[in-house]
């Protein structure tokens, strides 16, 4: 059976702050969603990380479908008045126009879809991760599907050993999807001296060589280019199938041990350790840390099994004290030097308003007079 997940995601409201949705808000989604997807969907799962509401759909009308898209809109609107009904920050926040157009893309929420014929049993993992960009994705992207350090399937598995096909994007470029085909292990450093600048250069999707299946999809959205100003960070999702003909689930996961550091925290606008967390986990301190969920689902003539919770295992435990301390020493830092992101990603902020009221005081000092023996 030919199958399309569509995941996406959006921040329309949270209690106390950038904390977490209210249960109400989350049961608004839900019937919404459960509603108006009598007929068009197939499944759906509903849950939330950080502050963040993600909708997970399985139906048979490809990418981008028009309804499903609407479906979606119409679930975060109906969010929204609950969110402004109750008080909750940031009602709406990331709903960036007026009125649907078609697409969500563009729009606010970020979207990750594909559509693929299912095997005998066919595993994937939803990623969705808060107070970050699409390029926190990068690195554990490229660990899983080009390092045969982490991803041993990469040497062991004839398949997977014909390596993958990364497009990535360069979300700087507004005029339109700008997007290069690069394949590992041939590109590898070509691929890697993009992926290493995580807030230009984001993959987009990843493709099994083998085949030319669809392995991975990122939402690659980033909202200040949609709306001119800061507006709060991207908070990506991911789809990655698994198994096969693919890297294998624990193969995918593995790179999240690191907390490596990405942008995001407070306001958006520091570095901070990626923290791997349980689903359904809101934020706490500095507005983060940066954080990403994972749930495992099997599908079946796109029905979903419950979601196995892959980051809440007592390993991950360890791994979360690690991250903190890593987060924590950077944090220490204030706002010198790396622990703030460069001037380029804070151009929306009020910063860039501070340093133009201050050019016009800068002076030339007047030269050195040279002096003669």
């Amino acid at each position: 059976m030919k199958v399309t997940l569509s995941v996406i995601k959006a921040d329309i409201g949270s209690i106390g702050g950038h904390i977490r949705p209210s249960a109400k808000l989350l049961a608004t989604v839900r019937a919404k969603v459960a509603d108006l997807g009598k007929g068009l969907l197939i499944d759906t799962y509903v849950g939330y990380t950080g502050d963040d509401v993600a909708i997970l759909m399985s139906h048979a009308g490809g990418t981008g479908n028009e309804r499903v898209h609407k479906l979606a809109w119409d679930a975060f609107i109906a969010g929204t008045a609950t969110a402004k009904s109750e008080g909750l920050y940031g009602a709406g926040q990331d709903l960036l126009k007026d009125s649907f157009s078609g697409n969500v893309k563009g729009m606010g929420p970020a979207v990750a879809e594909m559509e693929f014929e299912e095997r005998p049993n066919e595993p994937f993992v939803l990623f969705a991760a808060d107070k970050t960009d699409p390029g926190a994705y990068n690195l554990p992207s490229y660990l899983a599907f080009a390092d045969p350090m982490v991803s041993s399937g990469l040497i062991l598995s004839p398949k997977v050993g014909k390596g993958f096909t990364f497009r990535i994007m360069d979300v700087a470029n507004t005029d339109g999807d700008k997007v290069i085909d690069l394949s590992a292990p041939e590109d590898l450093y070509d691929i890697a001296a993009l992926l290493r600048d995580q807030e230009r250069f984001v993959v987009e999707s990843i493709r099994s060589r083998a085949t030319g299946e669809i392995s991975a999809v990122v939402s690659t959205t980033r909202l200040h280019n949609i709306a001119g100003k800061y507006t709060g960070k991207d908070d990506p999702v991911m789809l990655v199938r698994t198994q096969g003909n693919f890297p294998a689930t624990g193969e995918v996961l593995a790179p999240y041990t690191i907390g490596h550091f990405v942008a995001g925290f407070m306001r958006g606008s520091h570095h901070g350790a990626l923290m791997p967390v349980p689903r359904n986990t809101g934020t706490s301190f500095f507005d983060g840390p940066p954080i990403v969920s994972a749930l495992a689902f099997c599908v079946k003539e796109g029905r979903f099994t419950e979601p196995a919770d892959a980051f809440d295992h007592p390993y991950w435990e360890y791994v979360r004290g690690r991250v903190s301390a890593k987060s924590e020493e950077l944090r220490r830092q204030g706002f010198f030097g790396p622990a703030m992101l460069p001037y380029s990603e804070l151009e929306y902020g009020g910063i860039v308003d501070r340093l133009k009221a201050m050019e016009p005081k800068f002076h030339l000092l007047e030269e050195k007079r040279t002096v003669k023996a």
